[in-house]
């Protein structure tokens, strides 16, 4: 089951390169037919877009690799630094359009609305759409940050295709061309604030953030449910790392039981908590009870 989850997170990230080669192709034609420069820049985020694809690939790839010697908790992690090297080049690209865009508004040029060069366009950014979709839902599903931070990215580049094909339009119908060099500018911005959004967001988990309030909770609840025999629960502590989730507690024990028994109550403990929480790694430190600090998780 999880040799086939990979393939899958790996088959949509291969899946991502295809696609950004063919709206590539689409939006650079139609930049050319056009000549318009709010159309190269969305091109050029396309070309983001490719980049950004390959980083996940490569992110997926080396998350799935299992745990060894080097990193005896795993490679989850590469996932992380990937966002953060997307939002790198996607701020990049930003800076590079808004040089574009600010010699074409001191300098403005005509453009050509060609009908067939804005299709191209319209149809590159519904391949985008149906894409971005399949990126985020196999991303939510799978835990995968990379191809969550493509699905996302997509989202915004199709946002903003939509918005400069509508400024194209009212250039040519007003004849203000310097509109042109305008919505390439709200491109650029747009392309930058989601970029921030990856690298904060990546920067989080890197810093090893704890679960979200929720499924603390969970996790605390199950813990007292199904501890039956001990005490109590105490200095709970979890990360997120990927699609791996790392739980840690000490466990108060009577004094008097015997390591079999207080192995059991682990086990069970363990058993429960993996199937509320995949891909779950659980460390518990069993302690005598005058080690209790009446202040953690009440065992039911």
């Amino acid at each position: 089951m999880k040799a086939s989850s990979e393939n899958l997170a790996v088959r949509v990230a291969i899946g991502s390169l295809v696609v950004g080669v063919v709206v590539l192709g689409l939006k650079g034609y139609a930049a050319y037919a056009t000549g318009s420069i709010a159309l190269f820049s969305d091109a050029l985020e396309s070309i983001v877009n490719l980049v950004t694809s390959v980083v996940a690939l490569v992110a997926v790839r080396l998350a799935a690799r299992p745990a060894d010697a080097n990193l005896p908790y795993g490679y989850h992690k590469a996932e992380y630094f990937s966002a953060v090297v997307i939002g790198i080049f996607i701020g990049v690209a930003a800076i590079l359009i808004l040089e574009r865009a600010w010699e074409g508004f001191n300098n403005p040029q005509p453009f050509d609305a060609d009908p067939i060069g804005l299709s191209v366009s319209l149809l590159a950014t519904v391949i985008n759409l149906g894409w971005g979709w399949v990126l985020l839902r196999t991303g939510k599903r799978e835990q995968s940050v990379s191809l969550e931070a493509d699905g996302r990215h997509l989202m915004t580049d199709v946002l903003s295709t939509v918005a400069v094909l509508v400024g194209v339009l009212l250039a040519v119908v007003t004849g203000f061309e310097r509109l042109d060099a305008i919505l390439a500018a709200f491109v650029a911005v747009t392309i930058l604030w989601s970029g921030w959004q990856l690298i904060r967001q990546s920067i989080v988990g890197l810093m090893d953030a704890a679960v979200e309030p929720g499924l603390l909770e969970r996790i605390r609840e199950i813990i007292s449910a199904s501890a039956e025999g001990a005490i109590e629960a105490h200095d709970i502590r979890t990360r997120q790392a990927g699609k791996m989730t790392f739980i840690d507690f000490h466990l108060v024990v009577p004094g008097t039981m015997s390591v079999d028994t207080a192995h059991a109550i682990c086990d069970s403990i363990e058993a429960k908590l993996r199937e509320a929480v995949t891909h779950a790694q659980i460390t518990i430190h069993v302690e005598p009870e005058y080690k209790a600090k009446h202040s953690g998780i009440v065992v039911v």
